[in-house]
């Protein structure tokens, strides 16, 4: 009778326990426990738009969790993330869209009420894009190095898409170092920019890769160099800005990228989570897909070493912007 109690008291403690392991890594697996929020700080339609609907998506299948995709466009997508950076009872679940504004941002609006590198965890890089230095068909410049010695004795022009954008820093950090004569032309967006490019009435743009790469390809347009680190295999041709060798280029890398980032006080358990499906997302033959569309490479940092590149991108603009004088 004692053997079989013991047995039977044996048999209680084992199906407990086992209970109450299941209960324990289920209490460590609970994230997210309500819907995730993902601000995109600009207005519906961008490429940060369009990307961060497609990860939503995918991130939904993930998480078998809601994502819910929330715009906040202002003032350089500072208006969101400083809504993000004031943390708050949602910031647990709250996740943003960063792209270069949120580096640049820092440079050029000097009355920022939050620290882009401090008040942000960094959970993962998803895709970059390289600018394309392109001139107009007719341009008589063939190179890189015609171009500066032309410009290095008359007065060029370069569109952008607006100040503080990825394309009017990339045209002001060419200036800066080759020490060109180059003038700023602001446009409403690439979509009025564009036009002014092939029509020739400015000399010169560091545009997006998905803006111009048919116009590259269908001859409307001539691409001097990219400026990522290595060539684009959508423009395998074409040098990289480094690859000049001459007037300081050596130092010109830059990618408009795309990030995923959070509240300082996002929790550790969420990040751990939060990160592992960012991976499982980035392997999917759907997102792959995406990326090639947009003539885009996967990210390739997350954590601290996104931390890190993202501070080292703001002291980069910092500098530009003080010796352009671009200040909002």
């Amino acid at each position: 009778m004692n053997k079989l109690l013991s047995a039977t008291c044996l048999a209680a403690f084992g199906s407990a326990l086992a209970l109450g392991l299941v209960v324990s890594s289920a209490s460590a697996n609970e994230w997210p426990t309500d819907d995730i929020r993902l601000v995109v700080p600009y207005a519906p339609g961008g490429t940060t738009d369009v990307l961060s609907r497609r990860v939503a998506d995918l991130l939904q299948q993930e998480l078998d969790a809601n994502v819910v995709v929330e715009n906040r466009p202002g003032a350089g997508s500072t208006v969101g993330t400083g809504r993000l950076a004031r943390g708050g009872r949602d910031a647990n679940h709250t996740i943003l869209m960063a792209s270069p504004g949120h580096t640049i941002g820092a440079a050029i609006y000097p009355n920022l009420t939050y620290d882009p590198v401090e008040d942000f965890v960094f959970l993962q890089n998803m895709i970059d894009i390289p600018n394309v230095m392109v001139v107009p068909a007719d341009s008589p410049y063939e190179s890189v190095i015609e171009f500066v010695e032309a410009a290095k004795e008359e007065n060029m022009t370069f569109s952008h898409s607006g100040v503080g954008s990825s394309i009017h820093m990339s045209g002001e950090l060419f200036k800066t170092l080759t020490e060109s004569n180059m003038t700023a032309v602001p446009f409403a967006g690439s979509g009025a920019s564009l036009p002014a490019l092939l029509s020739g009435d400015v000399d010169v743009s560091f545009e997006n890769m998905p803006t111009v790469l048919s116009h590259i390809r269908s001859g409307d347009l001539r691409a001097l160099a990219v400026t990522s680190a290595e060539r684009s295999e959508y423009l395998p041709d074409v040098p990289t800005l480094s690859e000049v060798g001459e007037y300081n280029l050596d130092q010109f890398v830059t990618t408009a990228w795309f990030g995923l980032v959070a509240h300082s006080s996002f929790p550790e358990e969420a990040q751990s989570v939060m990160q592992d499906a960012l991976a499982k997302v980035m392997e999917r033959e759907e997102f792959l897909d995406f990326a090639d569309q947009l003539g885009a490479e996967p990210g390739q940092v997350s954590g601290e070493e996104f931390k890190r590149f993202i501070a080292d991108e703001v002291e980069r603009w910092e500098g530009v912007a003080q010796q352009a004088g671009i200040s909002q």
